[in-house]
């Protein structure tokens, strides 16, 4: 897989990044810190932008959410319980338990499972079901998905341009990435809903 991921960013430049990055909300199997990484290595070996790269990573992680919460609207429990029980669930990587799992991270949450649920393994592609079942807000959906995929995705591609052709070392070692990210997250949505609570007084 990782040989497939790393000709088509070669052949395919910023295409294949969005198509890559929209078939792992989809396909949870499919590494995305693979991809991103690996993006951010190209940029330095290719005509890539790095900042090419994250806008294209970031419309293909927002289409693919999008698609999962048109699926999370049209589905109710019982229905996404037996897609995800057949065949071609488990091809998608859907399982009833990672839907229960998801669905209680979100509940959990509420709004903010949108933004920081990007941030978390497996959470990170199926959050968009719940969101999507609760008939949770659309504009916000892809407000919250598109800056915490932005956040997600400027991370792990300048990573991957920093770390040059040991672009591998920091695929193996993503998860050190994960609590500044968080962290730089955290920071940016306080300072947003801060902004919007304190124009929203000003008027």
């Amino acid at each position: 897989m990782n040989e497939t991921i790393t000709q088509l960013i070669q052949n395919y430049g910023y295409l294949a990044i969005a198509g890559l990055i929209a078939l792992e909300n989809i396909f949870p199997p499919i590494p995305s810190e693979l991809i991103l990484t690996f993006a951010g290595f190209m940029t330095l070996t290719t005509g890539l932008n790095a900042w090419g790269a994250v806008g294209a990573a970031t419309a293909g992680a927002l289409f693919g959410a999008l698609i999962l919460y048109l699926l999370g609207t049209a589905f109710d429990r019982q229905r996404l319980n037996r897609l995800a029980a057949s065949r071609f669930g488990k091809l998608l990587g859907l399982s009833p338990e990672k839907i229960a799992k998801t669905e209680r991270y979100f509940v959990k949450h509420g709004k903010s499972a949108a933004f920081f649920g990007r941030f978390v393994p497996v959470v990170r592609s199926l959050i968009s079901i719940p969101a999507g079942m609760s008939h949770f807000s659309l504009r916000h959906f892809i407000v919250f998905t598109t800056c915490g995929t932005l956040i997600w995705n400027t991370v792990l591609i300048f990573a991957g341009r920093l770390a040059g052709s040991a672009y591998e070392q920091v695929i193996a070692n993503y998860q050190s990435f994960v609590a500044p990210v968080l962290l730089a997250g955290a920071v940016l949505a306080i300072c947003f809903f801060a902004f919007k609570k304190a124009k929203k007084a000003g008027n």
